[in-house]
C-alpha cells in the first residue's frame, strides 16, 4: 500500500530539479527529525548518487532499478519499496511519470 499523506511534517519550499527537470523533489522534515523527499521523476534514465542509505517508495507509476553491483533491472510500481545502500550509485529508468518518497537513514 502506497503512503498518501504524510502528517506532522516541515517542507522546504524550494524545490530540488535534477538532471535538467527530469527529477523534481522537495524536502521534508517530520516530526521526529527524520528527513524524508517526495518528487517526481520524468521519463529518462538516469544515475543517482546516494550518501546515506535510502528506501524509495512508489507512490504512482512505475520505474525499472538497477542496484549497486547488479546487471539485473528490477521493476518497483506503485505500493511498493526498493532499498539502496548509502555512499552508492543506482539507476533508475522511468517511461512514466514516477512519484516516490525517499526515506533516508
Amino acid at each position: 500500500m502506497s503512503t498518501t499523506q504524510l502528517e506532522g511534517v516541515t517542507v522546504a519550499t524550494q524545490a530540488s530539479v535534477y538532471f535538467d527537470g527530469k527529477c523534481v523533489s522537495h524536502s521534508l522534515t517530520m516530526a521526529d527529525g527524520s528527513k524524508k523527499s517526495v518528487g517526481v521523476v520524468l521519463p529518462a534514465t538516469l544515475v543517482f548518487g546516494t550518501a546515506a542509505p535510502e528506501i524509495m517508495e512508489c507512490v504512482a507509476g512505475s520505474c525499472e532499478y538497477q542496484l549497486p553491483g547488479s546487471t539485473e533491472w528490477m521493476t518497483s510500481s506503485a505500493g511498493q519499496t526498493f532499498h539502496v545502500p548509502g555512499n552508492t550509485q543506482f539507476q533508475i529508468r522511468v517511461s512514466t511519470v514516477y512519484h516516490y518518497i525517499c526515506h533516508y537513514g
